[in-house]
């Protein structure tokens, strides 16, 4: 059955602008690609991070809504565990 769920991903922010494109489209083709449906991407952009991570202080933001099976939200966590360009994600269960 599927649920809704919000991730948020931080990518580092020195990457160039078509590297981060391709990024979010690979988050977005693995929810897609196991019949899940994004209902919202929200690009925040650069911001400055609450503190920082590997002398890095800022992170380029981006918050997707979708629709999907919980399988599809541990395959997100677990390919964002292995990008090295993902600094600090979070994938929840809305209510």
């Amino acid at each position: 059955m599927p649920r809704k769920y919000e991730t948020m991903f931080v990518i580092k922010p020195d990457l160039e602008q078509e590297k981060t494109a391709q990024l979010i489209d690979k988050f977005k083709g693995i929810i897609e690609d196991n019949n899940g449906e994004i209902l919202e991407i929200d690009e925040w952009g650069k911001r400055r991070l609450a503190y920082e991570i590997e002398k890095i202080k800022e992170g380029y933001y981006v918050v997707v809504k979708f629709m999907a099976e919980s399988s599809v939200a541990q395959e997100l966590d677990r390919v964002f565990k292995i990008t090295d360009d993902i600094m600090r994600h979070i994938v929840i269960r809305e209510d």
